[in-house]
């Protein structure tokens, strides 16, 4: 079976992940994996989560299944903080997954069943893993230019032209709040053309939201999502409560599909369960119990809000941070386009060879398309770093 196996290219995330643990320089940085940590390089267990699971150790009395799609509350909860009142509650069904991932592949496998000669269009770039799952599913995909990489921010006027272009049936990919990997985010005004473009073409939107709280503020970064949603017939929205909660290795996602009506609504929510069974069976459900207890408690809510605004205000801090630094080592404000910038993320305007060139002689790892991790940047390393990036760069 496995004499003429081959191995896929490894994840390039993850092997600079490796390179970085097996240097043993003592002043290397870390601006590659995207994961928040504190300036002491930790991944916290955040404050409200310890005191959810300690009543949730109190209180559950069984680790039985729940159900193929998850618990209804931990769906009518991550609905209510994604959607608002944007949407009816009837016209959304609900599906827990492992993780934001976990949402993703199972939006794909919804789109291959109920319209298998869907074209899937995603944003130029986009997250490595949007591409690599629908090749794995051997799902046609195009890209959509996206990200102009002269100003730093969103090509709108190309992004919309491509989108008008869109076949009626096809899925357009967006990103709801903190771009993965620039940063550069979609302004308020731009959600309405998709929206309007979308309608006029006959597409359905799916949002991957991966990072919300970790932009403008938990209600400004779904502004836009909210606007779409209310103005499309059908909209596919992914999940992940890895970041703004920290349960990174708990695995907490959800799928929401926004149908036409309840009625239409109900047999979606069926053939999502349907495919749970099919991939994992029940979901894990220890991190979306976690979840709910937070959101339905106002005590652990307002804990929860505080340290995510925390979090948040370190990783804009150390944005401005490295764009002053860069500015002070080259003289000019070439890197300012950081600031305008949402996120963990910014996109460096850095080849392949200088992305190599800064691990090698200086120590700065990051991703090899220049992605960068601002939550990698601590003030002992900013300036080091904008040295880096000015010599090498410049």
């Amino acid at each position: 079976m496995f004499e003429n196996h081959k191995a896929p290219e490894a994840d390039k995330i993850l092997r600079v992940m490796k390179m970085f643990a097996e240097d043993t320089r003592a002043d290397k940085i870390d601006l590659g994996v995207g994961v928040y940590r504190t300036p002491e390089g930790r991944t916290p267990v955040l404050a409200a989560v310890k005191q959810a699971e300690a009543r949730l150790l109190e209180s559950q009395e069984t680790k039985g299944y729940v159900a193929l799609a998850g618990d209804p509350g931990f769906h009518g909860a991550m609905r209510d903080l994604a959607l608002g009142d944007a949407v009816a509650a009837g016209r959304v069904a609900g599906l827990a997954t492992p993780g934001g991932t976990g949402a993703v592949r199972q939006a794909f496998e919804l789109i291959r069943i109920a319209r298998p000669e869907a074209v899937v269009h995603c944003s130029a770039p986009t997250w490595p893993n949007h591409e690599s799952i629908l090749d794995t599913l051997q799902m046609p995909w195009r890209s959509y230019r996206y990200y102009d990489a002269a100003t730093g921010g969103v090509d709108r006027d190309g992004m919309l032209e491509d989108l008008s272009q869109v076949a009626a049936g096809d899925v357009v990919l967006l990103h709801g709040c903190c771009h993965n990997p620039t940063g550069a985010d979609l302004a308020p005004e731009d959600w309405s053309a998709i929206a309007e473009t979308l309608l006029k073409a006959g597409a359905v939107p799916m949002v991957d939201l991966a990072y919300q709280g970790f932009g403008l503020g938990l209600e400004e970064d779904v502004a836009g999502l909210r606007r779409l949603a209310s103005a499309v017939p059908e909209m596919l929205l992914t999940i992940s409560a890895s970041k703004n909660f920290g349960l990174y290795r708990d695995r907490v996602g959800v799928l929401l599909a926004v149908a036409e009506t309840p009625a239409v609504a109900a047999p979606v929510q069926d053939t999502m369960a349907w495919l749970n069974r099919q991939a994992y069976a029940f979901p894990p459900d220890h991190g979306a119990r976690v979840v709910t207890e937070i959101l339905g408690d106002a005590g652990l809510r307002a804990l929860w809000e505080e340290e995510l605004a925390g979090m948040c205000g370190r990783v804009r801090s150390m944005r401005v941070a490295l764009a002053e630094a860069l500015r002070a080592e080259t003289g000019h404000a070439k890197f300012d386009f950081l600031l305008g910038h949402h996120g963990m993320f910014s996109r460096l305007p850095a080849s392949p060879e200088q992305v190599a060139a800064l691990r090698e002689a200086h120590a700065v790892y990051m991703i090899g398309d220049g992605r960068i991790n601002m939550a990698g940047l601590v003030p002992d390393n900013v300036a080091p770093a904008a040295r880096a990036i000015a010599v090498v760069l410049e």
